[in-house]
């Protein structure tokens, strides 16, 4: 149990990994709170309400008398919002694909999963014992020819936003796709769920959490009322983990609402224009975006965690990716915009990564 050894090879590679907290009064271009809604004066209010008549915890699993009316009223909301028959709670969007792997593990014959995907799903997968197959990231021609070679009942499993590269995958055709082969389609809509609205094809799987642009915590799952059920009967993370605290469920209520306004939604999309434009004038090689993250490709270890430093002293928080989060050669900066950054202080981020350049 010495794991002295392994900790300074990964130190040595660049690869070390530790908490960090964006206080100490840097501005955090890293969180993924899209929508500043994690410290909304009416978010805030709506969890503290939610705690004087819940209480701090949940007390026990859904099945176990943990469900409360607040878990209801929830899964009744975001069933509407989603334009789904039924939506079930789960207590991160890591638990939740996990949740419909381990359910449906003895259903599928197969499973096609984009390049890109985040890791819960590829975990999801491994979990079930069925091999992992990807398919080029974004393509549906060779998603195409994939399940062409594939028999039996088989699964198609894609991030709607994709959390590196910030590009959107094309769910109508996709959807189009799973349904001519008679295979199953499940979204992960993790950094897109409040920012777009939800794309979700007929009889699809749509999964999302909310501990993004939502701000709050946990995940759901959507879909038709059958799949709901058959989730509650045989998706183990679902049975054996305690429900999420209530009052949370009041905030995430009262999130919604926010998100249904617009008016967070259309500060973002502002920010995102300025963003582009500056970083154009400035001719910074950031990648081009479809959502609120924008990845800058340094392409060494080091040298990534360098330039981060720099942004950090300079007092911006910007998060350094390396693999195995990212593919090897594409380490990166990670920058994610919010609606509460304002334009000064996109630019001087802007011109701090150019002079860190």
């Amino acid at each position: 149990m010495k794991f002295t050894n392994a900790i300074d090879k990964i130190k040595e590679d660049g690869l070390y990994r530790q908490t960090q907290s964006p206080d100490c009064g840097r501005i955090n271009f890293c969180a993924n709170d899209y929508l500043g809604l994690k410290n909304h004066p009416q978010v805030v209010a709506a969890f503290k309400r939610g705690a004087d008549k819940f209480g701090v915890g949940a007390g026990a699993s859904h099945l176990v008398g943990g469900h409360s009316f607040a878990h209801q009223q929830l899964q009744e909301v975001l069933a509407d919002y989603t334009g789904q028959e039924k939506a079930l709670l789960f207590s991160s969007g890591y638990m939740a694909n996990l949740g419909v792997f381990s359910a449906l593990k003895e259903v599928l014959n197969w499973v096609l999963q984009d390049k890109l995907n985040h890791a819960s799903l590829l975990d999801a997968n491994q979990l079930i014992g069925l091999p992992l197959q990807r398919y080029l990231h974004n393509n549906t021609d060779a998603l195409s020819r994939k399940i062409a070679r594939q028999s039996g009942a088989g699964l198609v499993a894609t991030d709607s936003v994709f959390s590196m590269d910030g590009d959107r995958a094309d769910i109508s055709k996709i959807g189009q796709i799973t349904k001519q082969s008679g295979s199953i389609f499940y979204q992960d809509d993790a950094h897109g769920f409040g920012m777009f609205a939800p794309n979700i094809p007929k009889n699809s799987i749509y999964m999302a959490t909310l501990g993004k642009a939502a701000g709050t915590m946990g995940a759901f799952v959507a879909g038709d009322a059958d799949l709901i059920d058959f989730l509650v009967q045989k998706s183990r993370p679902y049975i054996y983990t305690t429900a999420h605290p209530p009052a949370l469920c009041m905030a995430t209520m009262q999130s919604l609402e926010l998100i249904k306004n617009g008016e967070q939604r259309a500060k973002l999309f502002a920010n995102i224009e300025f963003f582009t434009q500056f970083s154009a004038a400035l001719e910074l090689p950031i990648e081009k975006s479809d959502s609120a993250i924008f990845p800058l490709i340094i392409g060494d270890n080091k040298k990534t965690v360098e330039i981060a430093q720099k942004l950090s002293n300079a007092g911006f928080y910007v998060g350094a990716i390396r693999p195995p989060t990212v593919p090897k050669n594409t380490q990166r900066l990670r920058i994610t915009l919010s609606s509460e950054h304002t334009q000064s202080q996109i630019e001087q981020l802007l011109l701090q990564i150019k002079d860190a350049l």
